[in-house]
């Protein structure tokens, strides 16, 4: 590699990095507000906050990467026609063209990343996250409840409150649980109990040796009960939409399965890395600037081109999905117009003019 192109591969890779770093902080901003959200709704644990948020930023690292590397590489290139150093390098012959290695060199880890990210590290943080919340809905401890403090049920399911708690969080003693449904109060107190996972979803709570008390609010018309055994059903989760399920599905999975949602997501994993090189080669036309013009004139026609391509790939996932398109067309039909047009535009831009020749 030539002295000027580790030069430019050092310029390209601070650029696209400094770019990762601003989107990346960007993208966790966002991630953790909506993680607060559930987290109020009852949806995730709030001892589980910052596991989710470090899993979930994986699975977002799929859209930031190809993003931050085009606009990096927009930056990069873009100095050096403002700077005139591009009409420096094309006096001694070093065209556009020549760019070509710094370019794979900074592209390349960036599409396998990418790559990794979307066919096997986000459908595993997926899982994992999955795992976790189901986890930590056959344990109190991890749910958030302590002992000595009133917690709300999830979903606003009521109050509940222990004075102690086993070790795993299964197990209880003094529970107090005080719910209100459609005009209705519940008060139920219990010496001991655990907590059982039928099913699935389905948690009961199975008090032993307690008082229930139950009526209408604003009347006088209360019940009082005691009893031996009392099973209490805790508000489940929402459940998971199927798009949330086929993101925790491995891409193996995906081929077995073998359905038209199925196929569409298979297709969008393979698409993140296709787009990600794709854009790599848009950079290099788009960011073609004359001195004199504005340094980053064109980034926002070269936004437009990533935010054409995105709509495009959301519209194909969608005909996929809903067996609209058949599943060998894929999303092909994006992605290699969008590759013929950046490799002639690249070709075209990489082109030097012919000396000319001294005529007598």
């Amino acid at each position: 590699m030539l002295l000027i192109e580790r030069h430019l591969l050092r310029q390209f890779a601070e650029t696209v990095l400094a770019v990762t770093a601003v989107l990346l902080l960007v993208t966790l901003g966002g991630l953790f507000a909506d993680l607060v959200q559930e987290v109020a709704k009852g949806k995730v644990p709030a001892a589980l906050l910052l596991s989710q948020l470090g899993l979930r930023s994986i699975r977002f690292l799929t859209l930031v990467m190809p993003l931050a590397l085009f606009l990096g590489l927009l930056m990069a290139i873009g100095r050096l026609y403002a700077d005139s150093e591009m009409a420096v390098l094309a006096s001694i012959g070093l065209g556009p063209q020549r760019l070509w290695r710094p370019l794979l060199w900074v592209s390349l880890p960036v599409v396998v990343i990418v790559a990794l990210s979307s066919l096997w590290l986000g459908p595993l943080a997926a899982r994992t996250g999955k795992d976790m919340i189901e986890t930590a809905n056959r344990s109190f401890l991890i749910a958030g409840l302590e002992p000595g403090r009133f917690v709300e049920l999830p979903g606003k399911g009521g109050i509940l409150y222990v004075s102690e708690l086993a070790p795993d969080g299964t197990s209880f003693k003094h529970l107090f649980v005080q719910r209100d449904h459609a005009g209705r109060m519940d008060i139920i107190t219990a010496n001991s109990g655990h907590l059982m996972l039928i099913g699935d979803t389905e948690r009961v709570l199975r008090l032993d040796n307690g008082f229930r008390v139950e009526g209408a609010l604003d009347q006088k018309d209360y019940r009082m009960m005691r009893f031996a055994q009392n099973d209490i059903r805790v508000p489940d989760r929402e459940q998971a939409e199927a798009s949330d399920n086929l993101a925790a599905t491995s891409t193996p999975g995906l081929f077995k399965d073998g359905k038209a949602p199925a196929w569409s997501e298979l297709h969008w994993r393979l698409a993140m890395p296709i787009l990600a090189g794709v854009l790599a080669l848009f950079a290099l036309p788009l960011a073609r600037s004359e001195p004199r013009q504005p340094q980053y004139g064109l980034i926002l026609f070269a936004l437009l081109v990533y935010v054409v391509g995105m709509l495009l790939l959301i519209l194909g996932t969608s005909l996929l999905g809903t067996g609209t398109l058949p599943p060998m067309l894929g999303l092909w039909w994006v992605h290699l117009p969008m590759l013929a047009l950046a490799m002639w535009l690249f070709w075209r831009d990489g082109r030097l003019p012919k000396p000319r020749t001294a005529t007598a």
